[in-house]
């Protein structure tokens, strides 16, 4: 029989039990005492297919891993709201009286406490104080989504608090997005929030993003035979937004040309009937990432009809078309203004390497430096991380479970 920690945390469980009384311990040295804690979870994600296609309406598939943020929580008398994270100094706190937006919080964890509350309540749930102390293993900066793990966390404590666990996971996402988007400042996608929130493989489709369809599939990859495996390159994300920005954008302009406003909406042979004219009004690189476009927003659903007939090979051939259309057409594994660093064609190339015919990779998330995703046969598995970490340094190499739960209360 599967237990829960074995659910959630795979080989790892055991060390996940001392880790969860260190959580105990840390909420009782910081609220004095653990009387009536409860202990949630939510997973930080990997993006397994659909590279830059959620803000233009397409299609993504992205997993669950077993890397978490992990929070212990209680309801208070009052008033406030109080978040402690073992990692970082100083206590986030928020009056429930006054959940407006502040600009002094934009980029804090304080204003995704205050924006979740709001969204809440605007959504017609019950909101009340809490104490929350929290212990991350989404490690920031690791291309695998800690601020959404967070945020879904946050909505899983007050779902179970004050609503009897009601909140449903695409709820969850939704007011995790507005939350990063509003208060926090930062514009994104719903496929972080939605990945975190739902858990195992996910394939979602953002034709309407307002009404996401959204099919949890039921492959059991811990039995391919495979390890997932995320690369940290450690590149310099300085001075990137240009970068990341330009691509929505250009993909957009797209779109215009053809009187739309994304690129979901326009019809793919249309649009190869008119390159000619697209090269003039909106220039090469613009052409090539809508052909990426078209071509991740198909492989993402095709990846998800093989996994679901249990096709790895498929899949991994899908993994590899796909991870192709990014370096060619989207062009986002290394940034024109720093020609120089270029840790992710390197570890691209090093992968490719290393595991010939045998395995899969592609650029993970948003590119121009960061990770790579790589899905490596277990009998070169030693082999391949010992490689990567002797370039990228040690620990850079990250061994992943793909994780079944979503945000989820734990029974500790």
């Amino acid at each position: 029989m599967v237990t829960i920690w074995e659910a959630l945390y795979g080989k790892d469980a055991e060390s996940q039990r001392k880790r969860y009384e260190e959580l105990r311990e840390g909420f009782s040295k910081t609220f004095q005492g653990n009387d009536h804690v409860e202990f949630f979870s939510a997973p930080g994600r990997a993006e397994i297919g659909g590279n830059h296609t959620d803000h233009n309406h397409g299609r993504v598939l992205t997993a669950a891993v077993d890397l978490d943020v992990a929070g212990a929580a209680r309801r208070t008398q009052g008033n406030r709201v109080s978040l402690k994270s073992a990692e970082y100094p100083g206590m986030d706190e928020i009056d429930l009286s006054d959940l407006s937006a502040k600009k002094e919080e934009e980029g804090t964890s304080a204003a995704l406490l205050r924006g979740i509350c709001y969204k809440c309540r605007e959504l017609g749930f019950q909101v009340g104080p809490f104490q929350c102390y929290t212990m991350t293993r989404v490690l920031k900066g690791s291309g695998l989504s800690s601020s959404a793990a967070f945020e879904v966390l946050i909505v899983t404590v007050i779902s179970h608090l004050y609503n009897d666990g009601k909140i449903d996971s695409v709820t969850a996402a939704i007011i995790s997005q507005y939350a990063e988007n509003v208060y926090f400042g930062k514009p994104s996608g719903l496929l972080d929030q939605m990945a975190s929130s739902v858990g195992g493989f996910t394939s979602i489709d953002f034709k309407d993003p307002q009404n996401p369809v959204i099919e949890k599939l039921s492959f059991d990859f811990a039995s391919c035979g495979h390890a997932l495996c995320v690369v940290d390159t450690g590149g310099n994300h300085a001075n990137l937004t240009g970068e990341y920005a330009a691509i929505p954008q250009e993909m957009k302009k797209v779109a215009s040309f053809f009187g739309k406003k994304f690129l979901r909406d326009v019809d793919e042979g249309e649009f190869y009937g008119n390159l000619e004219a697209l090269r003039r009004s909106a220039g090469d690189r613009a052409v090539l990432r809508a052909m990426h476009f078209f071509d991740d927003d198909r492989l993402a659903l095709e990846e998800a009809e093989a996994l679901k007939a249990g096709d790895f090979e498929g899949f991994k051939r899908k993994i590899l078309s796909s991870g192709r259309s990014s370096f060619m057409k989207l062009q986002n594994v290394f940034a024109v203004t720093a020609p120089q660093e270029q840790g992710l064609s390197l570890a691209l190339a090093m992968t490719e390497r290393l595991l010939g015919d045998a395995g899969a990779w592609r650029v993970h998330g948003g590119g121009f430096a960061g990770t790579i995703q790589a899905f490596v046969p277990e009998n070169l598995l030693e082999n391949y991380r010992g490689e990567m970490e002797k370039v990228f340094g040690k620990g850079s190499c990250y061994v992943l479970s793909v994780r079944q739960a979503g945000g989820t209360k734990v029974l500790f």
